[in-house]
């Protein structure tokens, strides 16, 4: 499947989804953006910072893929957003969505799409 497609199907899970991307082990978008309609809470410059502290994370987390098991998700719930990234190869799945979302279904329908 490809990135745009993947992207489309998971902002499609839930009406509180802003943004549904892929990230390259790069920091950079490759697939997927902001759902028509939303407008961004971050200047697109800060994008590139998010995007390559976001692969630092996510690399940095594989420290302890031995002793705990390979991440499936990781989940930052912020005053204005909720962030959630998801592990795929060399890429990464970043989605944003508004605060009310359900912290305990919609990552697990994300990882359903992802085939995880």
């Amino acid at each position: 499947m490809d990135f745009e497609t993947l992207c489309k199907k998971v902002m499609d899970i839930d009406s509180k989804i802003r943004f549904a991307g892929m990230i390259n082990d790069k920091g950079r978008l490759i697939g997927g953006g902001m759902k028509e309609g939303k407008k961004p809470l971050e200047d697109t410059k800060d994008d590139e910072m998010l995007f390559m502290e976001l692969v630092l994370r996510t690399k940095m987390r594989r420290e302890f893929d031995k002793q705990l098991g390979p991440v499936k998700f990781a989940m930052s719930c912020r005053e204005k957003a909720v962030v959630m990234s998801f592990p795929l190869d060399e890429n990464v799945m970043l989605v944003s969505a508004d605060t009310g979302i359900n912290f305990a279904k919609v990552p697990f329908k994300i990882l359903k799409i992802l085939g995880r």
